[in-house]
């Protein structure tokens, strides 16, 4: 039997058929997705009217409570968290409104662009991504694509040389002699580079053709910009219910949060998806960004936020382009999704560190006081991690048809509101997703900052390693 893979026909294939086959395709909901939905509103809707017909247990919790010293103290710490959960959202809409993407400036002011992909167990992806950035509408003169395989235990590397053949002087690529991690293949990358700006992309992301010069191009317009972030979407969302929630979260914290931050030229993370870099500002980190270490264990995660963090601390902007868009894989398994979030969750832990030996200081010009605001806001989130999780537990012992009836109930008002922003900005059957993963985030992933502060200091990517076959 013959077991050889066919690279190059399949390649000529789907580069004849064209790069829209990689984007993603409109996502009909399946039997289990109904399922998933319709059960999501039974939820909640039952639990309104649990909170209805429970009014005056409520009521007599509250009182009892209100009477006792750690009742009140409860009660005065939840209005306080309330109010500034209320005043800090207020803000980032506020900031959202006033926030507009710069639109692409000329072919002859585009400065010279390297692209870095690094990859690593990608398998046929890599090709799809190499031959997306290729057919960018940027100038070919100034556009350098670089890809890096990380020491891959699969085809990666055959599915590189294919995109060579069909892309020939157009792409570069390059083995690393082991698996260093993604933070040492882009660190070549950048070494290697001859562009005036950096954009790093994922092995499994595409772009949109205008993509590239959509990211570069505020490097253009303005002088103190250090790097932009991209706006990403997800990818393989057609089938697997997880993507299609992961996809409504993904427009809420990119367009959205990041918009905000954006306005404020302090973008905590770009990502590791879609990013550009100016050049001079890598340069003056990169030798604390390869030997970044923590707890006395070289770092070999969270590359990209390490990245921006050393560059804001530079005093340089670090912006959001909404116009910019790439398309990635996401888990489709929830052992994949926890593992992904338990690696965010350290790098934000270790960032967040990092970031307040600087964030108090005179770091840049102009006011600081919008960084020093997002910096409190995600520190108040890791250190309110352990106390809302011991007082979900508490509730959860002690009343738990009161504490599942009102916090279905939170959960439908709360992701009210990216429903009702993702319908807005794109389709109102899929934004309906987001009550789902509220669901899910709530019962399913609240454990994650907790565990993801007690083992900070542990290395590891968790995921694209291959799978066993027995």
């Amino acid at each position: 039997m013959n077991t050889k893979k066919n690279y190059e026909s399949i390649a000529e294939e789907e580069h004849a058929s064209g790069i829209n086959k990689f984007l993603p395709t409109k996502n009909p909901l399946n039997t289990w997705g109904i399922v998933v939905l319709i059960s999501t509103f039974i939820l909640m809707l039952g639990s309104a009217y649990l909170v209805y017909f429970l009014q005056s247990d409520f009521t007599e919790i509250n009182t009892a409570r209100m009477n006792t010293t750690w009742g009140y103290a409860f009660f005065i710490l939840a209005s306080a968290l309330f109010l500034y959960r209320g005043a800090f959202f207020i803000y980032n809409l506020v900031l959202y409104f006033k926030y507009k993407p710069i639109e692409s400036v000329s072919n002859e002011e585009l400065p010279t662009c390297t692209v870095i992909v690094p990859a690593y167990n990608e398998g046929k992806q890599v090709y799809a991504t190499l031959i997306s950035l290729a057919e960018s509408e940027y100038p070919t003169e100034k556009l350098q694509l670089l890809a890096i395989d990380d020491g891959s235990k699969d085809d990666t590397w055959s599915w590189m040389q294919e995109a060579k053949k069909v892309l020939g002087d157009r792409v570069a690529i390059y083995q690393q002699p082991e698996n260093k991690g993604k933070r040492h293949a882009l660190y070549r990358g950048f070494n290697l580079g001859t562009g005036e700006v950096f954009v790093t992309v994922d092995s499994d992301s595409v772009v949109n053709a205008d993509t590239l010069r959509n990211l570069v191009s505020p490097f253009v317009v303005n002088e103190k910009c250090g790097a932009v972030a991209g706006n990403i979407r997800v990818l393989n969302n057609e089938k697997a219910l997880l993507p299609k929630m992961l996809n409504v979260n993904f427009v809420l914290s990119f367009e959205f949060m990041r918009s905000a931050e954006s306005t404020l030229e302090s973008v905590l993370c770009t990502p590791g998806a879609l990013a550009a870099y100016r050049a001079s500002a890598v340069f003056e980190c990169l030798p604390e960004w390869i030997n970044q270490t923590f707890m006395g264990k070289p770092s070999d995660i969270g590359e990209d936020r390490a990245m921006t963090n050393m560059i804001l601390k530079q005093g340089q902007h670090v912006l959001f382009q909404r116009n910019a868009y790439a398309y990635t894989n996401v888990p489709e398994q929830y052992k994949g999704l926890y593992k992904m979030f338990i690696r965010w969750g350290r790098s934000n832990v270790r960032e967040n560190i990092a970031m307040s030996k600087y964030v108090f200081t005179q770091f840049r010009e102009g006011s600081t006081l919008g960084s020093r605001l997002l910096f409190i806001n995600q520190f108040l989130k890791i250190i309110m991690s352990y106390p809302l999780i011991m007082i979900m537990l508490f509730f959860v012992i002690s009343h738990p048809l009161l504490f599942l009836s009102s916090t279905f109930l939170g959960i439908m008002v709360y992701s009210s509101f990216p429903v009702l922003f993702y319908a807005k900005r794109y389709k109102l059957s899929e934004s309906l997703w987001a009550y789902s993963y509220s669901i899910l985030h709530t019962f399913g992933l609240f454990w994650i900052t907790p565990y993801a502060i007690a083992t900070a200091s542990r290395s590891g990517w968790l995921t694209r390693e291959l799978s066993v076959k027995k």
